[in-house]
């Protein structure tokens, strides 16, 4: 945590509030953000202390935006960064914020942690969000909070949403076409990945399916062959107990 240890050092009265363990995993995985600009926008801003820390962090050049429903927060803004007042699961809204400020290589839902607000957001953004980018949606913990629209295993919640994306990714290997069809975010998922209380969602365009390598003798084919086949089995049924 080297660099938000020593950010926290010289930080002012404006109050910054994430669970400790974020930030691990933020210099973790936004590492290769830092070597380029990036445009970065931020849902939620409370009490502004996550403006500074993310100029700071992020390489010089970035555009940083900030959306809130609180229009008290337009007064965090700073040299830099602009802080937008409006409702994340707004579609009139977000769209002028798409229209302006994205596409987005970086996306941090800390909005309102409403469950239903993170999976319209999410639904709105990741169109804009560019090829190679990643949307974060954090405090994922209130997916569990009744309060929040969430619950243990309640569809509505983000989580669960979230875990229907890892099946949507995976629908290039359907073998049950009517119950689990393809579905086309498969050709921008690149990966949906689960931390304490936080969900990475990362987007790389596809121009074709999955290939499959087969080797030998020094010479590689290549295959798509196999997403098309139906009522497969295992090689070794019937050899291995099953």
């Amino acid at each position: 945590m080297s660099f938000f240890r020593k950010y926290f050092e010289g930080t002012d009265d404006r109050v910054l509030m994430k669970w400790a363990h974020y930030y691990d995993i933020y210099e973790r995985e936004l590492a290769q953000s830092r070597d380029r600009p990036v445009s970065f926008l931020e849902i939620g801003v409370f009490k502004g202390g996550s403006v500074p820390m993310w100029k700071a962090f992020l390489a010089d050049g970035s555009r940083l935006t900030f959306i809130d429903i609180d229009p008290a927060c337009a007064n965090h803004a700073e040299p830099g960064t602009t802080i937008e007042i409006g409702n994340q699961a707004d579609p009139d809204f977000i769209e002028k914020i798409a229209r302006t400020y994205g596409p987005f290589d970086i996306i941090v839902d800390d909005g309102s942690h409403v469950n239903a607000h993170q999976i319209k957001s999410f639904e709105l953004l990741w169109p804009h969000i560019a090829d190679g980018g990643v949307y974060v949606v954090e405090d994922c913990h209130t997916s569990y909070w009744p309060g929040f629209g969430g619950g243990y295993r309640n569809e509505a919640s983000f989580i669960e949403f979230a875990k229907r994306l890892i099946d949507r990714m995976h629908s290039w290997y359907t073998d049950q076409d009517e119950m689990f069809p393809f579905d086309p975010i498969a050709k921008e998922l690149e990966s949906v990945r689960f931390f304490d209380s936080i969900t990475m969602i990362e987007k790389r365009i596809k121009t074709g399916p999955p290939t499959l390598y087969i080797i030998e003798n020094g010479r590689i084919e290549e295959t798509t062959r196999p997403l098309k086949i139906r009522g497969r089995r295992s090689a070794f049924a019937g050899k291995d107990g099953s």
